[in-house]
């Protein structure tokens, strides 16, 4: 199984301002000496010791996860931002993807937003699963793309087109699908995959409440024991409490549950549309802090970024 980010924000898209980015740079300046400048390996060396806030960027689009099954089935988990750039890797892959299996957590805009500009959408080749336990999926996604707001409707797009309004898991090739409805405005639901071997969650948009924590069997089936938990985190503690009720979590909630179910790896996700880089971090460094000086075992977490790719 391979999973790639394409879209780790929240709310809505956030690129770097001019003004982050020479800040950045003059940051690096400040750092540099004639030393670091040698040759190309001191160059590349300076770079690699580089804070990680400064030396990249956790990324500024809507969420959008890949996961490729051993069989190289594909699965989109959500349709933000992101979904634009999967859609052009898609386009120039060597072998082109002609089936795409789709799922929403939720129909919020900043879930849905990429996928009028989804290249492979435009493909008569290409056939599109969409999926979701929304009953409204469909006329939610056709009303985006509509005048006025948009200049095509949904029927512009080639591609065939089928719509699934799940009410039970689904098996697809090697891979089972199963949901959860998750604590957010609305009801978001979180998506669990398995091929048998692996486990990986995608639990964005949700408040983490005492019944997340619940030793039942319906939250041991689907939570326990995950290889990997990509869950919401958008907030400090701080400011979950401030906005309470919103929808999202903090990042020391999303600590504490993923070693509640004896989950191996962490990514924390869905990240607030106003941290900077330097801010994110910070948290990663802060929830690992917690980890370190908690009786939490055997956890480890990390931050979501744009590009990054892993092997289950």
């Amino acid at each position: 199984m391979r999973i790639c980010f394409w879209g780790v924000r929240g709310s809505i898209p956030s690129p770097q301002s001019p003004a982050q980015i020479k800040s950045k740079i003059s940051s690096i300046l400040e750092r540099i000496t004639p030393a670091d400048l040698e040759s190309p390996q001191t160059r590349e060396r300076f770079l690699a010791d580089l804070p990680p806030w400064l030396f990249g960027t956790v990324g500024g689009n809507t969420p959008c996860i890949q996961v490729e099954s051993d069989e190289q089935r594909q699965f989109i988990l959500d349709a933000g931002s992101g979904i634009r750039e999967l859609g052009i890797a898609l386009s120039r892959a060597r072998k082109k993807p002609k089936e795409l299996h789709l799922f929403f957590s939720h129909l919020h805009w900043d879930h849905i937003q990429g996928l009028p500009f989804f290249g492979p959408a435009y493909d008569p080749s290409v056939t599109m699963h969409f999926y979701s336990p929304h009953k409204t999926m469909e006329p939610a996604l056709k009303q985006q793309m509509h005048p006025p707001c948009f200049p095509i409707t949904m029927d512009s797009m080639s591609a065939q087109k089928h719509f699934h309004v799940l009410t039970e898991p689904v098996v697809i090739g090697d891979m089972h699908v199963y949901y959860k409805q998750m604590n957010h405005p609305g009801s978001s639901y979180s998506y669990m995959l398995t091929d048998g071997k692996k486990r990986f969650i995608y639990a964005t948009d949700t408040e983490l409440s005492p019944n997340d924590f619940i030793r039942n069997d319906e939250n041991a089936a689907f939570f326990g024991g995950a290889d990997i938990l990509v869950i919401d985190a958008q907030y400090t503690l701080g400011e979950a409490i401030e906005k309470y009720n919103w929808g999202h979590s903090a990042f020391s909630l999303a600590v504490d549950f993923a070693s509640n179910w004896g989950i191996s790896k962490l990514y924390l996700f869905h990240h607030d549309p106003t941290y900077d880089d330097k801010k994110l971090f910070g948290i990663l460094q802060s929830a690992r802090w917690y980890i370190e000086h908690s009786a939490i075992k055997g956890l480890e977490v990390l931050l979501a970024t744009e590009g990054m790719e892993i092997t289950l």
